[in-house]
C-alpha cells in the first residue's frame, strides 16, 4: 500500500522489534519516545503523555522513565519501552520480531511473560517471529514454519511440535536440545 491508504492501518498494526539498543532514538526522551505515534496520529499531546505514562507502569518500568533517554536503560528496560510504544496506538495486532533474541535468558524470561499479559490483557492478537523454537512452543498458540520464505507447514504449535509432518520442521526440532515443547500451550 502506498502511504496514504497505509496510514490509518498503522494504529491497527504495531511492532516490536529485535534489538532494543537500535530501535529507540537515543535523542528523544522516553515519554515522547511513546507519545509520538498517537500525536502523529491526532492525539492531543496531554492525552497522549498521559497514556504514555500509563504504558510505562504497564511494562513494569518505574514513573522516572518517562523524563529519561533510552541509553539510561538496560537491554530488557529498552525492550519494555518499545513494547509501551508498540502498544501506545492501542494495536489490534502486535508484530513481534525477535524480540527476545538479543536479551539474556533471565530477561528473555520476563520479556516473554509481559508479552503474555499484555495480549490476554489488551486482548491483542500476536505474530511472533522467531528462530527460537523453544520460544515459540511457550509463546504461540499456533505456529507456521518456513523454509526459503515459504511456509511449509502450520498448525497448533503442541499437535505440530509432538507430530510433526514436514521433513524440514522434523528438522529443526530434533536440533532443538531438550524436549521443552512438551510443555507447551
Amino acid at each position: 500500500l502506498g502511504r496514504r491508504e497505509m496510514r490509518p492501518l498503522r494504529s491497527k498494526i504495531q511492532m516490536v522489534f529485535q534489538d532494543p539498543f537500535a530501535s529507540l532514538n537515543p535523542r528523544i526522551k522516553v515519554g515522547d519516545i511513546i507519545a509520538q505515534g498517537p500525536i502523529i496520529q491526532g492525539v492531543t499531546k496531554s492525552k497522549a503523555y498521559l497514556r504514555a505514562k500509563e504504558l510505562i507502569a504497564i511494562v513494569g518500568l518505574d514513573e522516572r522513565a518517562f523524563d529519561r533517554y533510552p541509553h539510561e536503560f538496560s537491554g530488557g528496560q529498552r525492550q519494555r519501552i518499545g513494547i509501551a510504544r508498540s502498544l501506545a496506538l492501542k494495536p489490534d495486532i502486535l508484530v513481534a520480531d525477535e524480540p527476545v533474541s538479543a536479551l539474556d535468558v533471565s530477561i528473555q524470561a520476563q520479556i516473554l511473560s509481559l508479552l503474555d499479559e499484555i495480549r490476554d490483557q489488551m486482548d491483542l492478537s500476536m505474530i511472533f517471529i522467531t528462530h527460537d523454537l523453544r520460544v515459540a512452543a511457550q509463546v504461540c498458540d499456533e505456529v507456521a514454519v518456513m523454509k526459503n520464505g515459504e511456509v511449509v507447514e502450520r498448525g497448533d504449535t503442541r499437535k505440530l511440535f509432538r507430530s510433526p509432518q514436514h521433513s524440514y520442521t522434523r528438522a529443526l526440532l530434533s536440533a532443538v536440545p531438550g524436549k521443552t515443547w512438551q510443555q507447551s500451550k
